[in-house]
C-alpha cells in the first residue's frame, strides 16, 4: 500500500539512499525522492569561519564534495511544486534541513517539513498528512552547539600546536571525557590496596540427619558490632576459637523481592549494553542502528524500516505499541507475565525529548528468527537485543526469595561471634524468561542454596577457611561505563557520544586495551596544559551547564548568540594570559632500538602534524645542532614474514588514516600486510601469517583458518 499523492510534482529530499529507497517504498511513484548525502554546508576548514564581532554570524559554504549533490537538488527544487524536507527528526537534521532551504532558494509557500520517527506507512501517512514549518529553535540549538565548538577547537588548536606539539587539536566535548579518563587512570595508580581477611565457616544441620554443608562468613563481633579483620595473625586468631566454637541459628529471614524490567533503549544504553555484550564500539553501534532505522532489503517485503529513530534520550513509547506488545505477550508467554497495568519510565536524562520515543522496533511481531537470513551477524544482534529488551520493558517482575540467616558462635573464651548467610531463590522469572542485562563488572557466583532452617536450632562444625584479600582500585572506564558517565554528568548529548570516543581514539590521546579505555602520555600532556590554562573548559559542572543553556536554546528559552557570548568572552580572556604565560611543553618521545644510520644513537617514536616517525629526542628543535635524521615509523615485531621468508613483519604507522598496520619489511618486493596484530605462529593449514582478530582468537590472514588463542 502507498500513500495517495494529491500533488503529482512533489520532491522528498532525505539524507542517505538507503532511508530513499524505504521511503520510495512505502511513498509510491508520485514523488520523486532525493538523498542530500547529509550536511551539504558547513563551516569552512581553512579558517575560523564565524564572525565574533557581529554576533558570532557563521560564514557557510558549500562543501566540496557535495556540489554535484547541491545542482542536482537545485534542479529538482526548481522543477517541483511541493518540496518535503524528510531529514531526521533531531536538531542535526533540522539543521540539514535548513541548510537544504538556504542552498536551494526556497520560500516559505514551497517546502513542508516532514517529521517522523520510524520509516513505516503509518508514520509516513501521518507525516505528510501534517506536514510542519521549520523549528527555528531546533536549529538554532545545532548552530550554537557548532559554532561553540569551533571555537574551541579553532581557538585552542593553534595554542596547542605552538606550547605542546604541532598537529594537536582540542575540543569542548571531547576534552572533559578526556579528562574524566585521566583522573581514573591517575586514581587507579595512586591507589594503594589496603589488606583484609575473609572467614568463612562450613556449617550443616544436626540430626535427624546430616544435610549437605553450606557456608557462613564472619559478619560481627560481640552484641554485633562490625568486626574488621586486617591482618593473618588477627585471622588466625579467631580461626582457632572458631574452630572450638558452638554454633546455632540466631535468626532467619525470608522475604520476598521483586525486580523489575529495564526501560526500553536510549541511545546511551543501547550503545552500553552492545558494548558489554558484543564488544561493539559506539561508533559501530550506531552505524548498525541506523542501517535497521533506514532500512533493509527483507526479500519480497523490500527495504523496511525495522527501528525506530536511533538518536533518542527519551524512554516514552507510544500507546499503541505498548497495547500492541501487552498483546504479544499474553498470547505467547501467558497472562502471569503480564502486569495488570502498562509499564511507563521515568527519563532521568536532563534536557530529554520526551516527544521522542525510545529505540523500539517498527512492529512486535517482526521476530528476529524471521529476519536472521536477510540481515548480517551484527546487525541480527542488535536487532535481537531492541526487540526483546521492548517486550521485557512490559513483562511481568521477576520474583526472588531472599533468605538471611544470622548464626551466633559461642567460643570456649566467652567471645561471640556473629556469622551470616545469605541465599536468594528466583521463584517466578517473569521478564528474565526473555532478557537479562549485562553487567559492566562480573557477578560473583550464587551462593549454593540453603537448608531449611530455624531460630535456636544447633548446626554442626564442619570447617573454617581464612582468606586474604585486598582492596581493589576502581576500574578502568570501558566505552561502556564512560558513555554512562558523561551520560550522568549531563556531558554531550545522544548524537555525540560516539563521535567523541572516535576523537580521542583517532587523536591519539586514548588506547583502547581489552575494553578499558586509557590515556596515552600524549593525552595526559595536552590534559594537563588544558586543565592548567583552561580549568572551565575541562570542568565537569561548567560543561553540564553550557549543554543546558543549548537545550534552553532548543526550547526557545534562551537566545543562541547570548549562550555563546557567555562562553566566549571569558574563554578569549583566559586564551590570552595562556598565549603570554604558558611555557613550552616537551611531549613524550618512546625510545626504541632502532639505530640511526648516520650517527648511531638510538632513536626515538615522535607524534607530529602527519602521524607518528622516527627520530632523535632533540629533533625538530630550531636550535638543535644534533643530527636531523629521521623516517617513518617502523617497529620490529621479531616475526619473520611467511609469504618470502627473508623479511620481517614490521609495525608501521598509516598517517592518513593515523592508525597502526603491519607489512613485510622488503615492501615493495614483498606486499604481505594485514590491520590485524600478527602473532609468532605459522597457519598449521597453509602456513600463513596468524593475526589477533577478536577476543582470544586467531585467524590465518591466508586461508582464514581459525583458532582460540590466549594472548
Amino acid at each position: 500500500m502507498t500513500i495517495k499523492v494529491d500533488n503529482k510534482n512533489s520532491l522528498v529530499i532525505v539524507e542517505s539512499p538507503a532511508k530513499a529507497r524505504t521511503l520510495g517504498k512505502i511513498l509510491g511513484d508520485g514523488y520523486k525522492i532525493e538523498a542530500s548525502m547529509g550536511h551539504v554546508r558547513d563551516l569552512p576548514k581553512s579558517t575560523l569561519g564565524v564572525d565574533v564581532e557581529k554576533g558570532f554570524k557563521p560564514k557557510y559554504i558549500l562543501l566540496n564534495d557535495k556540489k554535484k549533490v547541491a545542482a542536482r537538488l537545485k534542479k529538482s527544487a526548481r522543477e517541483a511544486d511541493k518540496v518535503y524536507l524528510a531529514t531526521d527528526p533531531d536538531r542535526e537534521g533540522e539543521a540539514i534541513a535548513w541548510h537544504l532551504i538556504s542552498m536551494t532558494g526556497l520560500d516559505e509557500k514551497r517546502y513542508r517539513r516532514v517529521v517522523f520517527h520510524e520509516i513505516t506507512q503509518q508514520a509516513i501517512e501521518n507525516a505528510f498528512k501534517h506536514p510542519k514549518m521549520l523549528n527555528l529553535n531546533l536549529v538554532n540549538a545545532q548552530q550554537s552547539r557548532r559554532v561553540l565548538d569551533r571555537l574551541v577547537g579553532y581557538k585552542l588548536s593553534p595554542l596547542l600546536w605552538k606550547k605542546v606539539q604541532k598537529g594537536l587539536s582540542a575540543g569542548r566535548v571531547q576534552s572533559v571525557a578526556l579528562k574524566i579518563i585521566v583522573d581514573r587512570e591517575r586514581e587507579i595508580e595512586g591507589f594503594e590496596p589496603k589488606e583484609y581477611w575473609v572467614i568463612d565457616v562450613m556449617l550443616a544441620k544436626k540430626l535427624p540427619e546430616a544435610s549437605s554443608p553450606f557456608k557462613a562468613t564472619l559478619a560481627g563481633g560481640k552484641n554485633k558490632t562490625k568486626l574488621e579483620v586486617k591482618t593473618g595473625e588477627q585471622a588466625e586468631d579467631i580461626k582457632l576459637e572458631l574452630e572450638k566454637a558452638a554454633y546455632s541459628v540466631l535468626n532467619v529471614k525470608t522475604r520476598k523481592a521483586a525486580r523489575k524490567p529495564s526501560p526500553p533503549f536510549i541511545t546511551s544504553t543501547l550503545q552500553q549494553e552492545a558494548s558489554r555484550r558484543f564488544r561493539f564500539s559506539a561508533k559501530q553501534t550506531m552505524l548498525i542502528a541506523q542501517q535497521l532505522y533506514e532500512g533493509l532489503p527483507l526479500g519480497d517485503e523490500g527495504n523496511t524500516g525495522l527501528i525506530t529513530y536511533m538518536r533518542t534520550d527519551s524512554t516514552h513509547i507510544s500507546r499503541p505499541f505498548v497495547e500492541e506488545t501487552r498483546q504479544y505477550i499474553s498470547s505467547e508467554y501467558g497472562k502471569d507475565y503480564l502486569p495488570a497495568h502498562s509499564r511507563s519510565f521515568s527519563t532521568r536524562v536532563k534536557g530529554a525529548q520526551e516527544a521522542h520515543e525510545a529505540i523500539r522496533p517498527t512492529s512486535i511481531k517482526r521476530h528476529p528468527d524471521s529476519l536472521k537470513k536477510y540481515l548480517n551477524p551484527g546487525q541480527y544482534k542488535l536487532y535481537r537485543i531492541i526487540w526483546e529488551r521492548m517486550i521485557a520493558s512490559q513483562m511481568a517482575s521477576a520474583i526472588f526469595e531472599n533468605t538471611t540467616v544470622e548464626i551466633e558462635s559461642r567460643a570456649p573464651s566467652k567471645n561471640k561471634y556473629l556469622l551470616k548467610s545469605y541465599n536468594s531463590n528466583l521463584v517466578f522469572p517473569g521478564f528474565l524468561v526473555l532478557y537479562s542485562e549485562a553487567r559492566d563488572e562480573e557477578e560473583e557466583e550464587s551462593p549454593p542454596s540453603l537448608p531449611l532452617l530455624e531460630k535456636g536450632e544447633p548446626l554442626l562444625f564442619k570447617g573454617v577457611e581464612t582468606s586474604q584479600r585486598f582492596t581493589r582500585p576502581p576500574s578502568h572506564y570501558t566505552e561502556a561505563t564512560l558513555i554512562k558517565e558523561l551520560e550522568q554528568n549531563g556531558i554531550g548529548r545522544p548524537s555525540t557520544y560516539a563521535p567523541t570516543i572516535s576523537t580521542l581514539t583517532e587523536r591519539e590521546y586514548i588506547t583502547k586495551e581489552k575494553m578499558q579505555l586509557r590515556p596515552t602520555e600524549l593525552g595526559v600532556l595536552v590534559n594537563d596544559f588544558l586543565v592548567e590554562q583552561f580549568p572551565e573548559i575541562v570542568n565537569v559542572e561548567f560543561t553540564a551547564n553550557m549543554e543546558g543553556k543549548l537545550d534552553e536554546v532548543a526550547s526557545g528559552n534562551k537566545d543562541w548568540e547570548k549562550a555563546v557570548s557567555e562562553f566566549y568572552r571569558p574563554f578569549t580572556e583566559k586564551l590570552e594570559k595562556a598565549e603570554q604565560n604558558a611555557g613550552k611543553v616537551k611531549p613524550p618521545a618512546q625510545k626504541t632500538d632502532e639505530v640511526c644510520p648516520d650517527c648511531g644513537e638510538y632513536l626515538v617514536i615522535k607524534t607530529g602534524r602527519f602521524g607518528k616517525y622516527l627520530s632523535h629526542n632533540e629533533y625538530p628543535e630550531p636550535n638543535s645542532k644534533d643530527c636531523k635524521y629521521t623516517s617513518s615509523y617502523r617497529l620490529k615485531t621479531g616475526i619473520i614474514c611467511p609469504e618470502c621468508k627473508q623479511g620481517e613483519i614490521i609495525e608501521k604507522w598509516n598517517s592518513k588514516k593515523k592508525h597502526a598496520f603491519y607489512g613485510c619489511s622488503r615492501y615493495p618486493e614483498c606486499k604481505l600486510a594485514t590491520n590485524y596484530k600478527p602473532i609468532d605462529k605459522a597457519c598449521p593449514e597453509c602456513g600463513g601469517l596468524m593475526t589477533g582478530y577478536r577476543i582470544k582468537w586467531a585467524r590465518c590472514q591466508k586461508c582464514n583458518y581459525r583458532e582460540k588463542y590466549e594472548g
